[in-house]
């Protein structure tokens, strides 16, 4: 599995920016949504002289603008939406380098969040995130998805739809709702989990194969790996609930501070859920070394016994087989036979003995 990494952003000349991800064959489009209570537009694959306009219409200085974009390889064009908004380039840069950890800062009046969201699992096993990115300013959002994706399909149809109260809402209410949805893929993640550490659980007590401790491994570091995506946010979440009553950021108005601090206690269920299963799979790869162990002790008993049982036979084969002329059992009448019976009475009162002893 790919660790966690920092990556400088490569600085051509100051302020110029790369984007450092895995996608970058994604072409960069722009999605806008202009709304309130009362109705919406929605601009499709939008160019960023609509994007413009529609927020420097002072017809429109009071509604919530979203605008969406996909894929991050038009650095320039994540630079132009920022000059938009007035961003720190500070900011562009750690929107472009992905590989940075999950963090809320405030900068002026324009509140930046990034946060780590789970891929579909693919065929390999291993667990990739993609980052999302969000700046808020005003009564606009600017979310930066590093590839077109489904996450928050069900927010645009509420838009769409007028459904629920996101248009009675102000942007940073449409922030927790989008924050929400991609928590969701972390809970479907891990419960994808939980149906393969059952299933490994069970094979650790049938199977004595090693290779089940090769695959319970590998759940074990994907599972660190949700988890060391899962804390920071859980840190940056607890930011935002303490600062309810100090109104530390502008942009988050007190009444949605409560949402935020479900979200928070969403990342609490998150990493217990996570310490759990990684528990699970600690006692399902000690049980599986408990009973190898058990298996290979039973195997050594089982041969020690024989080997005891045939010492004693060993040594009258070999007295007997030292081939000395003055050996007066040779010449017995029924040397052969005699010896014969003391070999198996000597087994027989073994295995009485062993048997008494409860050794096997």
């Amino acid at each position: 599995m790919k660790r966690l990494e920092y990556n400088k952003v490569r600085k051509v000349q100051p302020n110029a920016f790369e984007y450092n991800g895995e996608h970058t064959t994604e072409k960069t489009q722009m999605q806008l949504f202009v709304f309130d209570e009362n109705g919406y537009e929605e601009y499709k694959k939008v160019g960023l002289e609509r994007v413009v306009k529609e927020c420097t219409d002072l017809e429109q200085t009071d509604d919530i603008k979203w605008l969406n974009v996909h894929g991050l390889n038009d650095a320039e064009l994540i630079k132009n939406i920022g000059s938009l908004i007035s961003v720190d380039p500070l900011i562009i840069g750690d929107i472009l380098n992905v590989h940075r950890r999950t963090r809320i800062e405030e900068l002026g009046d324009v509140l930046f969040f990034s946060i780590k969201s789970v891929l579909p699992e693919e065929e390999d096993g291993v667990i990739k995130t993609e980052q999302v990115s969000f700046l808020l300013k005003g009564n606009t959002i600017v979310s930066f998805q590093e590839k077109r994706s489904d996450y928050f399909t069900h927010i645009r149809e509420r838009i769409r739809t007028g459904t629920g109260i996101v248009r009675k809402k102000k942007n940073d209410f449409l922030l927790y709702l989008m924050l929400d949805a991609i928590m969701e893929n972390f809970f479907i993640t891990i419960e994808r989990y939980e149906e393969r550490i059952a299933r490994l659980a069970d094979a650790a007590r049938q199977d004595n194969k090693g290779n089940i401790i090769e695959e319970i491994e590998k759940t074990k570091d994907n599972l660190v790996f949700l988890k060391r995506a899962i804390t920071p946010l859980r840190e940056a979440l607890l930011t935002l609930k303490s600062a309810r009553e100090e109104d530390e950021y502008e942009t988050i108005r007190k009444s949605t501070h409560t949402y935020f601090a479900r979200l928070h206690q969403k990342c609490l269920e998150l990493l217990d859920q996570t310490d759990y299963d990684l528990t699970s799979l600690d006692s399902a790869s000690n049980f599986h070394y408990a009973a190898q162990s058990q298996r290979m002790n039973q195997i050594m008993k089982t041969l020690t016994i024989f080997s005891v049982i045939f010492m004693p036979l060993t040594f009258i084969v070999g007295v007997y087989g030292m081939n000395f002329d003055n050996m007066p059992e040779l010449h017995t009448e029924h040397g052969y036979y005699f010896v014969w019976g003391i070999m198996l009475v000597s087994i027989i009162i073994m295995i009485i003995y062993f048997r008494k002893k409860d050794w096997f």
